[in-house]
C-alpha cells in the first residue's frame, strides 16, 4: 500500500488517501526491473540514481494536481518502460539518469501529497513507515520540507523500514497494551493480502 492515514490513537485511523493502482514500492521495483536491475529493485534503483541526473528525463507525476490525496504510480511505470524502449542500446549508458529521474518523480509525489495531507488536517507531526521510508532522497526532502513548515517528521530506523514482521508485531503489541484487542489462544486466521486499516480501526 501507499496510504496517507490520520492516526488519533491506537486503533483510531482515518484513511485520507491511497494508491488506486501500483504503490510507490511497486513503482520502484517494477521500474528497476525494466532497467535490468536486481531485486529488491527499490534499493538497487536508488543506489544507481546517486550517479544520475534527476532532470534528465521528463517523467509524469500522476495525480499530483488531482486535488485529492490519492496516489497512482502505474502511469509512471509505463512512462519508464516507454523511455527504456526508446533508449534501446543506449539504455546502459543512460540507466543512471533514468533511475534518478524515476526516483525524483516518485519522491516528489510522496512529499507533495504528504504536505497536502498536513495542510488539510492541520496536524503538526508526520510518521513515515514502510520500505520506501528507507529512501534517502525521500527522507532528505521530507525532512527539509517539514522543517520549513514547523512540522515534526519521524522515521523508523533503516533496518526496521523493510521488516514487515516487526511492524505487524509492534502494532499487535500496541493494540493489546491499549486494550483495543484481546489476546486469544486461538491462532487460526484467514489470509488477507489486502487488509484495510479501516476494517480493524
Amino acid at each position: 500500500h501507499t496510504q496517507l492515514m490520520r492516526v488519533d490513537g491506537v486503533g483510531q485511523y482515518a484513511l485520507l488517501g491511497e494508491t488506486i493502482d501500483d504503490a510507490a514500492g511497486e513503482a520502484f521495483d517494477k521500474s528497476a526491473k525494466l532497467m535490468g536491475l536486481g531485486y529488491p529493485g527499490g534499493p538497487a534503483l536508488s543506489r544507481l540514481a546517486e550517479q544520475g541526473d534527476p532532470k534528465a528525463f521528463k517523467l509524469p507525476r500522476p495525480l499530483l494536481h488531482s486535488g485529492n490525496l490519492d496516489f497512482s504510480f502505474a502511469g509512471l511505470k509505463t512512462a519508464v518502460m516507454t523511455q527504456a524502449k526508446k533508449l534501446a542500446g543506449d539504455l546502459p549508458a543512460r540507466k543512471a539518469d533514468l533511475a534518478a529521474s524515476t526516483e525524483a518523480a516518485i519522491v516528489e509525489v510522496l512529499v507533495k501529497k504528504s504536505l497536502a495531507a498536513l495542510a488539510q488536517t492541520g496536524l503538526q507531526r508526520l510518521v513515515v513507515a514502510g520500505g520506501v521510508g528507507a529512501n534517502r532522497h525521500l527522507r532528505e526532502q521530507l525532512t527539509a520540507a517539514c522543517a520549513a513548515r514547523g512540522v515534526r517528521v519521524h522515521y523508523p530506523e533503516l533496518h526496521l523500514c523493510t521488516d514487515n514482521g516487526a511492524m505487524i508485531a509492534l502494532a499487535a503489541a500496541m493494540r493489546l497494551q491499549a486494550g483495543v484487542a484481546e489476546a486469544t489462544r486461538s491462532y487460526a486466521f484467514d489470509v488477507k493480502p489486502r487488509w484495510s486499516l479501516d476494517a480493524i480501526a
